[in-house]
């Protein structure tokens, strides 16, 4: 197991790097008239130095955090995953910001709605039926018009800081929404290889990388320390993990695991790990445990205090503070 997750980084980079490549080429007439994410240093979003990272994870449906920021009247930046953005919406909640990093070919545009979707090219990507966010995804065509009269309700000219490498559907409903758009380059690997795909990507379109840490939770965060220059930021739905009574087959790597032990060895590929703060079990998987460390290992370094506040998960450690998204709302930590 500790073989695999230390050879993530190569899986990952071999997986999507020629789809990156090709994807932020064909952007090129999109990027040429939009924004870079330079624009966006020291913007001011949010009446203070606090940001709210709201991401897609498992604890959203369980803690609501939406709910908190209401009662709280919270006034600083509200930073949301592409994942999360029905959520907010459906809370009549607007970002400050939204922030895309995937650049799967089909999944990312259905978090705002895919207008082109039908029963008849579902397909066999369960992805959707799967997830545990929510139960209406479940019901994928009514869900997708729910998700987009939200978007196209509330999107327009909401800023999004998209990755150069995003794909076609996903960059075409951004621009069909009329959302402004801040691009930015993804490190995919050490940007100082002269012949590395980062390197590549910055040569060919001029743009800023950042180390979005293989995820849009952490390419969020990141953005909101070193882009926006916040110093008290909370993490929500950043789970990296699942509750100990999510069955393995609501996972999000749930095929990639099946397909790489068989059903018989799921217990060996699943980690286990004990969180301390909420004396309770979670679990993850190689891939969301590798973006835990990565995680833990930039946080070290950041000019920020990190509060992780979605009530449970896998984050935490020195570099990370565990406490209620209230704690965090009232100032009593996260200081």
């Amino acid at each position: 197991m500790l073989e695999l997750i230390g050879d993530m980084p190569r899986m990952t980079r071999d997986r999507v790097q020629d789809m990156a490549l090709e994807n932020a080429r064909h952007n090129q007439p999109y990027i040429a008239r939009g924004e870079s994410l330079r624009a966006l240093r020291g913007a001011k979003f949010g009446e203070d130095d606090s940001a709210v990272i709201i991401a897609g994870g498992p604890s959203i449906k369980r803690e609501n955090p939406i709910a908190k920021l209401k009662a709280a009247q919270y006034r600083g930046a509200i930073i949301a995953t592409e994942s999360a953005i029905s959520y907010c919406f459906s809370h009549d909640v607007v970002p400050s910001l939204i922030v895309s990093t995937d650049p799967h070919p089909k999944r990312i545009s259905r978090w705002l709605g895919d207008r082109s979707l039908s029963q008849a090219n579902l397909g066999t990507d369960d992805y959707f039926r799967r997830q545990d966010l929510d139960a209406s995804f479940a019901n994928e065509l009514a869900n997708n018009s729910r998700v987009l009269d939200l978007v196209d309700r509330y999107g327009k000219g909401v800023p999004v800081a998209l990755a150069s490498t995003a794909a076609e559907d996903l960059v075409s409903r951004i621009h069909e929404i009329g959302m402004k758009v801040y691009w930015w380059n993804p490190m995919l690997d050490d940007p100082d290889e002269l012949d590395g795909v980062t390197r590549v990507l910055c040569k060919e379109n001029g743009l800023p990388a950042m180390n979005a840490g293989g995820n849009v939770g952490t390419a969020s965060w990141m953005l909101a320390h070193a882009v926006l220059g916040k110093r008290r930021i909370a993490l929500t739905g950043m789970d990296f993990g699942y509750y100990a009574d999510t069955p393995y087959d609501k996972t999000q790597y749930y095929h990639e695991a099946l397909a790489l032990v068989g059903p018989d060895k799921l217990d060996d590929i699943f980690i286990k790990i004990f969180n301390p703060h909420t004396q309770s079990w979670f679990y993850t998987d190689p891939a969301y445990y590798w973006y835990r460390q990565a995680f833990l290992e930039l946080s070290q370094d950041a000019d920020c205090v990190t509060t992780n506040c979605t009530g449970g998960g896998t984050l935490f450690g020195e570099s990370v503070a565990f406490a209620p998204l209230d704690a965090f709302l009232s100032g009593t930590t996260g200081s």
